[in-house]
């Protein structure tokens, strides 16, 4: 039976703390995996542009001996070119994968839903689990461990907070996601992480007040404050969130060891300043090559008995 993968909650704790063994072990000898997807070949749909998502998807999947096809609005346009249904029965026949990188979530839903093989969620306006996945692997390098540590968001409760609370709930951390009255995270996310945080003592909270929520936090972590497609509110938003910058008065409430995490693009000087993301406390660098790993190790979990 085919397995997707469009949020976190997709897998069980055991398949994602596989995942992260598997990417620990490919990122360590990269060389024993060059053949793990040997002519297998996976689509890329990009709806939405990308760096990130782009390079980690296309260098992996080709390091694990497999090919990538890229395909641009241009190509698709999904749902308005051609139909989601239709790209799926397409591609079922031509490809062993896809990669959606959209806007809708239902778009990646619809995909997963008739296409006969995986499916992998590379960004919606409701999830980002790979970043979150790779998030995760992150701290457990850093950290040693997940489970029961204080990991704060602070900023627009978006794909990325829904990630990262959905992953905190199979994982067992306590997650703190503080925003502006009125920007908090979607209520299914908030409800699905605390769901699944129920059989692993996981915390999932959110508040208000950026100062409170970083008290003695082991991860600080923040996001741009408008997202693909908010460019219209950019400048509104900036003085809404103002409050909620991570800066150095703002990350010393955390504890001395606290790292700080962004999922990148970063915009210097609005929601996070130089003197944080550039510190010794700072991995997103390292949060950003995981990237790579984790979804080498997605891949090849979905891919390899297609």
């Amino acid at each position: 039976m085919k397995k997707d993968f469009l949020e976190v909650t997709d897998f069980t704790t055991e398949e994602i703390l596989g995942i992260f063994d598997l990417a620990k072990k490919m990122k360590e000898k990269p060389s024993d995996y060059y053949e793990a997807l040997r002519y297998k070949t996976l689509a890329l749909i990009f709806e939405k542009p990308s760096l990130r998502t782009r390079t980690t998807f296309d260098v992996g999947i080709q390091q694990l001996g497999g090919f990538s096809i890229y395909l641009s609005p241009a190509e698709i346009n999904l749902g308005k070119r051609e139909s989601v249904y239709d790209v799926a029965k397409n591609l079922e026949r031509m490809v062993d994968g896809i990669m959606v990188r959209t806007f809708g979530h239902d778009i990646v839903e619809n995909m997963a839903r008739y296409a006969r093989i995986p499916v992998i969620n590379g960004l919606t306006d409701f999830a980002h689990p790979c970043q979150a996945m790779a998030d995760y692997f992150t701290i457990l390098e850093v950290k040693g461990t997940i489970k029961g540590l204080k990991i704060v968001y602070v900023g627009d409760g978006n794909n990325v907070a829904h990630s990262l609370m959905s992953a905190a709930g199979r994982l067992g951390a306590h997650i703190v996601v503080a925003t502006p009255p009125g920007f908090e995270p979607n209520l299914k996310a908030y409800f699905n992480a605390t769901e699944a945080g129920k059989a692993t003592g996981a915390k999932i909270e959110v508040t208000n007040d950026p100062v409170e929520a970083v008290r003695d936090a082991d991860v600080v972590y923040t996001d741009v404050w408008a997202s693909m497609g908010q460019e219209a509110e950019a400048e509104k938003r900036k003085k809404i969130f103002g409050p909620y910058q991570v800066n150095a008065k703002l990350f010393a409430y955390a504890k001395p060891d606290a790292i700080f995490m962004h999922c990148l693009p970063a915009h210097r000087g609005e929601e996070v300043t130089d003197d944080v993301i550039d510190s010794p406390n700072s991995v997103v660098f390292q949060e950003a090559e995981n990237r790579l790993h984790v979804q080498k190790a997605i891949m090849y979990e979905l891919m390899k008995n297609k």
